[in-house]
């Protein structure tokens, strides 16, 4: 007797995007994007705004999304979020989405860095891109909650 398979072969994405050491975000190339922190500052002021209007609409998709960003946003204060921005976009070498991604994922060592964000091989010296990094470190504030 023969049995059907129990898995079901997955079609492969239709896009060209690829995050490896040659980055390739098709449509996404060069749009602006925010970092976890950023993203954090942005839905806190559109809810603030909306409470004052009176027209608070939470979802579940909401508050999940505030509850991540509120546990992964490295940085919490608004003039370090604005610093850390500035210190990024300095770096023009780079592309918008590595910016952001480095301001999220607040990596130790250029190592690191390179490693979760194969496409800085190619862009940036280790020795810039440690101080960078160093630089951003300096700005987080681990007592905050």
């Amino acid at each position: 007797m023969t049995t059907a398979p129990t898995t079901r072969t997955r079609e492969r994405p239709g896009g060209e995007e690829e995050a490896t050491s040659d980055l390739r975000l098709g449509e996404f190339q060069n749009v602006p994007t925010l970092t976890l922190s950023e993203a954090r500052l942005l839905i806190n002021a559109v809810m603030d705004h909306r409470k004052q209007q009176r027209q608070v609409n939470e979802t579940e998709t909401l508050i999940k999304t505030q509850d991540y960003l509120d546990v992964f946003a490295r940085f919490k204060q608004k003039e370090n979020i604005e610093a850390v921005e500035r210190m990024l976009a300095s770096r023009v070498e780079l592309e918008l989405f590595e910016r952001s991604q480095l301001g999220s994922l607040c990596c130790e060592s250029a190592e690191e860095a390179k490693t979760l964000i194969p496409s800085l091989s190619s862009k940036i010296s280790d020795v810039d891109l440690q101080e960078l990094l160093d630089d951003i470190s300096k700005l987080r504030n681990f007592t905050e909650g």
